[in-house]
Protein backbone atom coordinates (compact mmCIF):
# COMPACT_ATOMS: atom_id res chain seq x y z
CA UNK A 1 0.00 0.00 0.00
CA UNK A 2 2.67 2.27 0.68
CA UNK A 3 3.80 1.92 -2.54
CA UNK A 4 1.26 3.80 -4.32
CA UNK A 5 2.98 6.95 -2.30
CA UNK A 6 6.74 5.98 -2.96
CA UNK A 7 7.98 8.22 -5.88
CA UNK A 8 9.90 7.03 -8.49
CA UNK A 9 13.68 6.46 -8.71
CA UNK A 10 16.00 7.18 -6.09
CA UNK A 11 16.03 10.96 -6.51
CA UNK A 12 19.41 11.03 -8.92
CA UNK A 13 20.18 13.49 -11.54
CA UNK A 14 18.91 11.11 -14.04
CA UNK A 15 15.36 11.47 -12.52
CA UNK A 16 15.18 14.72 -12.70
CA UNK A 17 16.36 14.92 -16.42
CA UNK A 18 13.73 12.41 -17.17
CA UNK A 19 11.17 14.22 -15.58
CA UNK A 20 12.60 17.46 -17.28
CA UNK A 21 12.42 15.83 -20.74
CA UNK A 22 8.81 15.49 -20.54
CA UNK A 23 7.92 18.49 -19.43
CA UNK A 24 9.82 19.64 -22.36
CA UNK A 25 7.99 17.22 -24.40
CA UNK A 26 4.77 18.58 -23.29
CA UNK A 27 5.28 22.01 -23.57
CA UNK A 28 6.51 21.37 -27.47
CA UNK A 29 3.32 19.34 -28.10
CA UNK A 30 1.15 22.26 -26.88
CA UNK A 31 3.38 24.53 -28.64
CA UNK A 32 2.98 22.29 -32.28
CA UNK A 33 -0.88 22.30 -31.23
CA UNK A 34 -0.72 26.20 -31.36
CA UNK A 35 0.95 26.12 -34.48
CA UNK A 36 -1.23 23.67 -36.36
CA UNK A 37 -3.95 25.42 -38.82
CA UNK A 38 -7.58 24.94 -37.31
CA UNK A 39 -9.85 22.75 -38.50
CA UNK A 40 -12.48 24.46 -40.09
CA UNK A 41 -15.98 24.30 -38.50
CA UNK A 42 -14.17 22.79 -35.17
CA UNK A 43 -14.43 24.75 -31.78
CA UNK A 44 -11.36 26.59 -30.93
CA UNK A 45 -11.02 26.86 -27.36
CA UNK A 46 -9.33 30.78 -26.42
CA UNK A 47 -5.99 30.63 -24.90
CA UNK A 48 -6.77 30.45 -20.69
CA UNK A 49 -6.13 33.73 -18.90
CA UNK A 50 -7.37 34.58 -15.95
CA UNK A 51 -9.13 38.19 -17.17
CA UNK A 52 -11.00 35.84 -19.82
CA UNK A 53 -11.79 33.37 -16.86
CA UNK A 54 -13.59 36.37 -14.53
CA UNK A 55 -15.13 37.42 -17.27
CA UNK A 56 -16.83 34.23 -17.88
CA UNK A 57 -17.68 34.19 -14.24
CA UNK A 58 -19.39 37.49 -14.43
CA UNK A 59 -21.40 37.02 -17.52
CA UNK A 60 -22.96 33.78 -15.32
CA UNK A 61 -23.95 35.89 -12.41
CA UNK A 62 -25.59 38.62 -15.16
CA UNK A 63 -27.28 35.33 -16.37
CA UNK A 64 -28.19 34.35 -12.97
CA UNK A 65 -29.38 38.26 -12.20
CA UNK A 66 -32.06 38.05 -14.86
CA UNK A 67 -29.81 41.16 -16.97
CA UNK A 68 -29.64 38.61 -20.23
CA UNK A 69 -31.08 35.19 -21.67
CA UNK A 70 -29.49 32.02 -20.49
CA UNK A 71 -27.96 30.58 -23.77
CA UNK A 72 -29.55 27.23 -23.26
CA UNK A 73 -32.77 27.93 -22.94
CA UNK A 74 -33.07 31.35 -24.41
CA UNK A 75 -34.91 32.54 -21.55
CA UNK A 76 -34.45 35.05 -18.75
CA UNK A 77 -34.65 33.99 -15.17
CA UNK A 78 -33.29 34.71 -11.98
CA UNK A 79 -31.70 32.92 -9.66
CA UNK A 80 -30.38 35.18 -6.94
CA UNK A 81 -28.70 32.50 -4.97
CA UNK A 82 -26.53 31.58 -8.15
CA UNK A 83 -25.53 34.83 -8.76
CA UNK A 84 -24.58 35.26 -4.76
CA UNK A 85 -22.52 31.82 -4.99
CA UNK A 86 -20.69 33.10 -7.94
CA UNK A 87 -20.31 36.73 -6.39
CA UNK A 88 -19.07 35.54 -3.32
CA UNK A 89 -16.03 32.87 -5.79
CA UNK A 90 -15.16 36.23 -7.00
CA UNK A 91 -14.48 37.36 -3.85
CA UNK A 92 -12.20 34.67 -2.35
CA UNK A 93 -10.52 34.40 -5.90
CA UNK A 94 -9.93 38.48 -5.01
CA UNK A 95 -8.37 37.41 -1.50
CA UNK A 96 -6.65 34.01 -2.78
CA UNK A 97 -5.00 36.31 -5.34
CA UNK A 98 -4.05 39.11 -3.49
CA UNK A 99 -0.58 40.62 -4.69
CA UNK A 100 -0.10 37.94 -7.06
CA UNK A 101 -2.08 39.62 -10.52
CA UNK A 102 -1.15 41.88 -13.13
CA UNK A 103 -2.84 45.76 -12.06
CA UNK A 104 -5.04 45.39 -14.92
CA UNK A 105 -6.07 42.05 -13.66
CA UNK A 106 -6.65 43.25 -10.24
CA UNK A 107 -9.00 46.67 -11.77
CA UNK A 108 -10.82 44.02 -13.77
CA UNK A 109 -11.32 41.89 -10.89
CA UNK A 110 -12.25 45.05 -8.19
CA UNK A 111 -14.56 47.04 -11.27
CA UNK A 112 -16.61 43.28 -11.80
CA UNK A 113 -17.30 42.88 -8.25
CA UNK A 114 -18.29 46.34 -7.60
CA UNK A 115 -20.37 46.28 -10.13
CA UNK A 116 -22.07 42.55 -9.53
CA UNK A 117 -22.60 43.52 -6.03
CA UNK A 118 -24.28 46.35 -6.99
CA UNK A 119 -26.40 44.76 -9.00
CA UNK A 120 -26.97 41.62 -6.54
CA UNK A 121 -28.07 44.00 -3.92
CA UNK A 122 -30.86 46.23 -6.65
CA UNK A 123 -32.26 42.52 -7.53
CA UNK A 124 -32.55 42.15 -3.74
CA UNK A 125 -33.82 45.60 -2.99
CA UNK A 126 -36.44 44.93 -5.98
CA UNK A 127 -34.80 47.59 -8.23
CA UNK A 128 -33.88 48.01 -11.66
CA UNK A 129 -30.32 47.08 -12.80
CA UNK A 130 -28.41 50.32 -12.87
Amino acid sequence: MDEINKPEGNGSASDSRSQKKVDESWKEKVEKEKQAPKEEGKFTPPEPDFKFFITTLALQVSIALGHMANPETQKTQKDPAQAKFIIDTLGMLQEKTKGNLTPEETQLLENLLYELRVAYLALEKGESAP
